[in-house]
């Protein structure tokens, strides 16, 4: 099967982009890997005719954004993200009539609605650099809370509105102070990723992206305890082979989970599940988005 994949890859210039949270197996027959930041960088820049996603649809619907000529596909259709479906577009609008003055930030796990509302949008990778790339001092932010907490701490010049409230990550909410209590027990760094809680954050030792943990991870020899889906810590094993990392092994998003090698086959065979997006609203995402490449990481 993987024989397969290469060679319908082939025939069709397609390019395969995988999230750091998708399976070693699928992250094997990948082109790039990375964070969500990566994989919409890379997005922009390929000459692929064929756009292979996998991950979730927020992240397919950024590929298309970004490349509206070219065929983007998602080997599994109903591979969503619940923390993505905490922001609605009438939420963005309310808040806004609220607070005029202030900038919407969205973050990229959100609908392509959502962020062809937003000013800017951003990465747990570049959330704070965003943020205070901005000349407004309150900035309206979703739709994960515990994220706008984190760029809230590091920007206390800044005020975060969180647009949903209540928005968060189920795998990095289930991280807990029992769990850095355990950690501190096994010995070396408590690493966790910005949507954690904040108390999570607080008793960290880094909070870095699922990109930050990967270059991160290259320096120093010390185990690490790392708060984010259970996946990243496999990537990071393969990586750094030399190095311990700890791993949570109930840490798992089930989106993530739902593409399998016969998935990505028969996705590069039949070239499905197309992203289709109306052409005003990737007009008005794709202003954001790349307003938020040109920040940087």
């Amino acid at each position: 099967m993987e024989k397969e994949i290469r060679a319908l890859k082939a025939r069709k210039n397609a390019v395969i982009m995988a999230h750091n949270y998708q399976p070693l197996a699928i992250q094997a027959l990948a082109d790039v890997v990375g964070d969500s930041l990566e994989l919409a960088v890379k997005a922009k820049e390929t000459e692929a005719d064929l756009i292979v996603i996998c991950g979730v649809r927020f992240m397919a619907e950024t590929a298309k954004i970004l490349n509206p000529e070219r065929k983007v596909i998602i080997p599994v259709e109903d591979a969503g993200c619940p923390l993505a479906d905490f922001l609605t577009p009438d939420l963005i609008r309310e808040a806004r009539q609220r607070y005029p003055d202030a900038a919407v930030v969205v973050y990229v796990n959100s609908t392509a609605e959502s962020k062809a509302l937003a000013d800017i949008t951003c990465t747990s990778a570049n959330a704070v650099r965003v943020v205070g790339s901005l000349s407004n001092t309150t900035i309206l932010f979703g739709p994960d809370a515990n994220l706008a907490a984190y760029v809230q701490r590091e920007l206390p010049e800044k005020t975060i509105i969180p647009i949903s409230p209540g928005g968060h990550c189920y795998v990095h909410t289930g991280f807990t102070l029992a769990d850095v209590e355990a950690a501190r027990k096994k010995g070396g760094m408590v690493v966790c990723h910005p949507e954690c809680l904040p108390e999570v954050q607080e008793k960290a030792d880094l909070i870095a992206s699922t990109g930050g943990m990967v270059r991160g991870a290259a320096d120093g020899d010390e185990p690490w305890s790392v708060f984010t889906e259970r996946e990243m810590v496999s990537r990071l094993r393969v990586l750094y082979p030399g190095r311990v990392f700890y791993e949570k092994p109930e840490a798992v998003c089930a989106d993530m989970k739902k593409i399998s090698l016969a998935d990505l086959q028969q996705a590069l065979d039949r070239e499905e599940h197309e992203i289709v997006l109306s052409p005003e609203v990737m007009d008005r995402a794709r202003r954001a988005i790349e307003r938020m490449i040109a920040v940087g990481a």
